[in-house]
């Protein structure tokens, strides 16, 4: 993975450390014996598959903004233009949010209570080590037009 020098210095893709975390938590609850998440399997395979599906809808909603703008959604790439319209109207991270709630949605289904745990440590290494570099850069990059948005809209929800 080449880092552009003009980007948020980002070391990893962001879908890695999801996934990872997602393996590890279904890895440890094989290995340990997974208790339960308590809720019926039915309900929460359901609840499973509409955050899984609605998280996908926001990955795609935010790379669709991202194509029409001409900018590249990968944190190492730089940053060609400032996209604050669909999606990112109320989200400033509507790819992470995806990712988060594909994650949580996945843990239900396979009713994973060490997976759900889990997804706490990795939504604030994403916050902390991601999306605090974006911001920097987005704000170094974009100036006030950058620091407006985010008086408006929240980083998660």
């Amino acid at each position: 993975m080449k880092i552009d020098e003009d980007s948020p210095q980002v070391r990893f893709p962001p879908p890695f450390v999801y996934a990872g975390m997602l393996l590890l938590g279904l890895g440890i609850g094989r290995l340990l014996g997974d208790p339960p998440i308590g809720l019926d399997i039915r309900a929460a395979s359901i609840a499973g598959m509409v955050l899984a599906i609605g998280g996908l809808g926001l990955i795609f909603a935010a790379l669709l903004r991202f194509r029409q703008a001409g900018t590249n959604p990968e944190p190492w790439r730089q940053t060609t233009a400032f996209v604050a319209s669909g999606v990112y109207r109320w989200t400033r991270n509507p790819m992470y949010l995806g990712m988060a709630l594909i994650f949580a949605g996945l843990a239900l289904i396979f009713d994973s209570l060490a997976t759900l745990l889990l997804l706490p440590f990795v939504v604030i290494l994403i916050d902390r080590q991601v999306i605090a570099r974006e911001e920097r850069y987005l704000e170094a990059k974009f100036g006030d037009d950058y620091r407006a948005y985010k008086d408006r809209v929240r980083r998660w929800l």
